[in-house]
C-alpha cells in the first residue's frame, strides 16, 4: 500500500496568549520560532500585551506572507531591528560598557542609581519632548501591517486608556503601529500615546495578556499562554534593586492571575456539573498550556529588559526554543484533549 503523501501529525488548532516584558519578549521570539520549526500547531488567534503584542504581530505577518517559515523569517527581522541591525540598542549603544563591566555592578554603581532617581524625578514630557521612541522605526521596518489586518488569524492588543483606568482591546482590523506602540508605553520612559482622543500606556498594567477576548469569540478552546515575568522566586528579596524588581513582576502578572482565577472557576464548575441548564451554553471550558518563564527567567533582573544586545537577545532566544523543546516533549500531545496546566492548584 502506497505511504500517505503527506505523512505530518494534524495541526492541531491553538490560541496564543503572549505576556509583555520588553527585551525579555526575546524568550517568546524563541519559544514561537521552534514551535513554528517543529509546525505542529495551527494558530488561530492571538491575544497580547506589550512586546507580546509586537511578536504577536510579527508572526501574523510572517505568516500571511510565507507560512511557518515566514513567521520565523518575520520575527527574526523583528528582533534583528530592535537591536537596529547589530551593533546598537534602542535605548542607546551600551555595549562599551556591558563588554567591561557586570550588570551587578552596573546597577549598584552610583551612576545607575541616580539615573533611576532622575527617570522618577523627571516625566517623559521634560526629558524627551520631541517624543522620540525608536521603537516607531522597528515597527514600520519589520511589519506589514496591513498583512495583519487582512489576515485570518484572530489578533486581540491591549492597550490601558489613562484617562479612565480601563483596558481597551484593539482587534484585528484595528491593528497600526500606533496601537503596538501604545500598548508598549511605559509611562516614565514615554509620552502616552492618543489614539481617537484617548492617551493610552501599556496594555501590561490592566490585562497581561488579556484572556476574555478568547471566551467570546468563535476561537479554539486551546489557550497557549507565554509569560515573561516569573510568578514565583524560591526567596524573598532584600536589597533595594530586588524589592522593585519583585514589585514589578508582581504587579505585572496580577491582571494574568485574576483572570487565570476566574478560569479556574469556571473549570470548576463544568466539571462538577455545577452550572444551570441556562447558563451551560456561556461558558466554555477552557483547556489551558503554558510555557512559563518561571525557571527560564528567574536569573535576569528588571533592567535586563531594556537590553537589548545582540549577545543577551540570541540568549533568551536560546532559552525560549530550549523549554518551547520541553513543552513539545511533555504537553503538546494535550492539546485538544485537556488543559496541561493545574489552574485550580494553582490559583483556584
Amino acid at each position: 500500500m502506497a505511504k500517505d503523501q503527506d505523512a505530518r501529525p494534524t495541526r492541531r488548532p491553538i490560541c496564543l496568549a503572549l505576556q509583555g516584558g520588553g527585551a525579555h519578549g526575546a524568550f517568546q521570539w524563541g519559544v514561537l520560532d521552534r514551535l513554528l520549526e517543529a509546525d505542529v500547531l495551527d494558530i488561530r488567534a492571538v491575544t497580547a500585551a506589550s512586546a507580546g503584542a509586537m511578536n504577536a504581530a510579527a508572526l501574523i505577518s510572517g505568516l500571511a506572507h510565507g507560512g511557518a517559515e515566514g513567521g520565523r523569517t518575520a520575527l527574526d527581522k523583528l528582533w534583528r531591528e530592535t537591536n537596529q541591525s547589530g551593533g546598537k540598542n534602542v535605548f542607546g549603544d551600551s555595549s562599551i560598557w556591558s563588554s567591561a563591566m557586570s550588570p551587578s555592578w552596573l546597577t549598584d554603581s552610583p551612576f545607575w542609581k541616580a539615573s533611576e532617581t532622575l527617570a522618577m524625578a523627571m516625566s517623559p514630557y521634560e526629558f524627551n519632548p520631541f517624543n522620540l521612541n525608536p521603537l516607531n522605526r522597528v515597527l514600520k521596518a519589520s511589519i506589514d501591517f496591513e498583512a495583519v489586518r487582512a489576515s485570518d488569524i484572530k489578533l486581540f492588543v491591549a492597550a490601558t486608556a489613562v484617562r479612565h483606568a480601563k483596558s481597551r482591546i484593539f482587534t484585528s482590523a484595528e491593528i497600526t503601529d500606533q496601537v503596538l506602540l501604545a500598548s508598549s508605553c511605559l509611562p516614565h520612559l514615554f509620552q502616552a500615546v492618543t489614539i481617537e482622543g484617548e492617551p493610552y500606556w501599556d496594555g501590561g498594567y490592566l490585562a497581561n495578556p488579556p484572556l476574555w477576548p478568547l471566551f467570546y469569540e468563535d476561537t479554539p478552546d486551546d489557550i497557549l499562554l507565554m509569560t515573561l515575568n516569573p510568578f514565583e522566586r524560591r526567596e524573598a528579596p532584600r536589597a533595594a534593586g530586588e524589592i522593585v524588581d519583585r514589585l514589578n513582576e508582581v504587579v505585572f502578572n496580577a491582571p494574568l492571575a485574576a483572570e487565570l482565577r476566574a478560569v479556574a472557576f469556571v473549570q470548576e464548575l463544568i466539571q462538577e456539573g455545577r452550572l444551570m441548564p441556562s447558563a451551560r451554553d456561556r461558558y466554555r471550558n477552557i483547556l489551558m498550556h503554558a510555557i512559563e518563564a518561571d525557571g527560564w527567567l528567574g536569573d535576569l533582573s528588571l533592567g535586563s529588559k531594556f537590553n537589548t544586545e545582540w549577545t543577551f537577545l540570541n540568549d533568551l532566544k536560546a532559552r525560549g526554543r530550549a523549554a518551547a523543546d520541553e513543552w513539545l516533549g511533555s504537553c503538546v500531545d494535550s492539546v485538544g484533549r485537556t488543559s496541561s496546566v493545574d489552574l485550580q492548584a494553582r490559583f483556584g
